[in-house]
């Protein structure tokens, strides 16, 4: 160790392991974590898929891609589009979904995330177009489910299968907001007058129910009578008026005499 020389060359040595380790240990060793899973390509040909956990590879010939299996989401930027019934609205929606096999993932289709996201907004215009205003505003469950097997169907061929679909926003133009405002105002309208008729025709239902009632029993009216008389004498008023049978009148009246 006096020597100089042997000292020189123990510290290249030394160095050129550092650098052999810190050049070649990153490339040999990957760790995938439980929910990512790594697409090994050998000299540019499919190897195989592995993880999770720790994978080892051949330096600078393997190379590998990392998948991610988790649920993912997209949000469909909000566009416009035409109902069946030609009316303008803008639509934005989000989509759930996920990568169930990695190796078509990676290989079929390049960039899985964008070409899921822009087959997501072409379909909802599509779907969207088939549908009137007051469909696409009621039948919310119904559209969602359709846009979903729509892409399902068509990404599945990639190793990805869709969650779901679902429809956030759906934005009127004003005009159309203060058309069904003035549409809802008159609903509520027709709907308190019938309400309003039906109660009328109720009580007048019940009215000529009593009359014959009355006609039956002249007894309920004697006691229709003293309630009334009752009710009145609890009012505090200066005049009172109290109702009189006719046939309370029936004795004043004057015998007509017969020869």
């Amino acid at each position: 160790m006096d020597n100089p020389g042997d000292l020189t060359n123990m510290l290249v040595w030394i160095i050129t392991f550092v650098i052999f380790l810190s050049v070649f240990l990153p490339q040999m060793f990957k760790i995938m974590r439980e929910y990512e899973r790594g697409v090994v390509f050998r000299l540019g040909k499919y190897q195989s898929t592995k993880g999770p956990g720790l994978i080892i590879l051949i330096p600078f010939i393997d190379k590998i891609e990392r998948v991610d299996l988790r649920v993912l989401t997209i949000n469909v930027e909000r566009q416009e589009v035409i109902t069946k019934d030609n009316v303008t609205v803008n639509v934005d929606a989000i989509t759930f979904f996920r990568v169930v096999d990695a190796e078509r993932a990676v290989i079929q289709v390049e960039r899985y995330i964008a070409a899921t996201s822009m087959f997501a907004q072409t379909t909802l215009r599509s779907v969207l177009g088939q549908f009137e205003l007051d469909d696409l505003l009621a039948q919310r469950d119904k559209i969602n489910k359709q846009i979903q097997d729509i892409i399902d169907k068509h990404t599945d061929p990639w190793g990805i299968k869709v969650v779901s679909v679902e429809v956030k926003d759906v934005i009127l133009p004003e005009s159309m907001k203060r058309a069904m405002a003035r549409q809802a105002e008159s609903e509520r309208d027709r709907r308190a007058k019938i309400i309003n008729a039906q109660g009328e025709f109720e009580a007048a239902t019940k009215l000529v129910e009593a009359g014959k009632m009355i006609e039956k029993t002249p007894t309920a009216l004697q006691l229709r009578y003293l309630q009334t008389m009752v009710e009145l004498s609890d009012e505090n008023s200066t005049f009172t008026f109290v109702p009189l049978p006719m046939d309370f009148l029936e004795s004043f009246r004057p015998k007509n005499k017969v020869d």
